[in-house]
């Protein structure tokens, strides 16, 4: 039996709303029951609006926070976020060379929830080449995952996301993890990829208005659930059941986005997920 909670690495910026980035994922990995060790890879100035600015934090500072508690402390999953520079995504890509064993979530932050740009081209290129080698499962919505799979922003609009996720498969990354808040569908369907094709999908009540730091809470719950053992598909199942649940309880505490409650189970009856 366990005698203490899992831990997990997390690369992320920092959001001073407290929505998304760091602030969201140690939230999330604590509802998992794990214990975050947060590494700051960028500051931004935003609020539940949007983005207005970011600073990436300088790489060797980013290597030596990573490197130090990964020394001191027995890592079971590392979660990756917003990045903020190609030196940075170096670094982590090392950091994850150099420590095979521990399994590798990717949120691939290319935007905020209100589509503030968040990452270059050049860094969209090196993720492909240098990080989704030494990934396990990565998250991105439809949108991300058109952009890391095809260049051309022509054939970006029609990509397929079945032919996406098997270009970010063929990378190195053996699941991919589609999510579909962006397709104009009635009910949001999450698709799972592996080299074989669909691995399941998992359809969810569309919810009115629009959220920030979804994706953080879904790739840190998934983090979780792999750091305290479960096989990734049981994992997806898992991360999506709760993701849904902290939207469904979400909250807009300022003039922007709505926030997920991650502690919805401290205040609310688990009510399921609905028909």
């Amino acid at each position: 039996m366990r005698t203490k909670p899992p831990v997990v690495l997390v690369f992320a910026g920092n959001d001073p709303s407290g929505g998304a980035g760091l602030a969201a994922d140690i939230l999330a990995l604590s509802s998992m029951g794990c214990h975050a060790l947060p590494v700051v890879t960028a500051l931004t100035v935003q609020d539940t609006a949007g983005v207005h600015d970011f600073m990436p934090i300088e790489a060797e500072w980013l290597d030596d926070q990573a490197r130090l508690v990964l020394e001191d402390m027995h890592v079971d999953a590392i979660k990756v976020g917003m990045i903020g520079s190609v030196e940075n995504l170096a670094v982590i890509a090392g950091i994850a060379s150099d420590y095979p064993h521990i399994p590798l979530i990717l949120d691939p932050v290319l935007a905020s929830g209100q589509g503030d740009a968040l990452s270059e081209d050049e860094l969209i290129g090196a993720m492909r080449e240098l990080l989704l080698p030494h990934t396990l499962i990565m998250t991105p919505n439809s949108v991300e995952a058109r952009h890391l799979a095809s260049d051309d922003p022509d054939e970006q609009a029609d990509l397929p996301l079945d032919l996406a996720a098997a270009r970010l498969i063929q990378c190195g990354c053996p699941y991919v993890l589609i999510t579909g808040t962006h397709e104009n569908t009635p009910q949001v369907i999450n698709t799972l990829y592996t080299e074989q094709g669909r691995a399941g999908s998992e359809s969810y009540a569309r919810l009115p208005g629009s959220y920030h730091g979804s994706g953080c809470t879904l790739a840190s719950a998934l983090a979780g659930a792999i750091a305290s053992g479960s096989e990734v598909p049981a994992a997806v199942k898992a991360a999506q059941e709760y993701t849904w649940q902290t939207l469904s309880n979400g909250y807009r505490p300022g003039m922007g986005q709505i926030i997920p409650d991650r502690l919805f189970w401290a205040r609310h009856k688990d009510e399921g997920k609905p028909s």
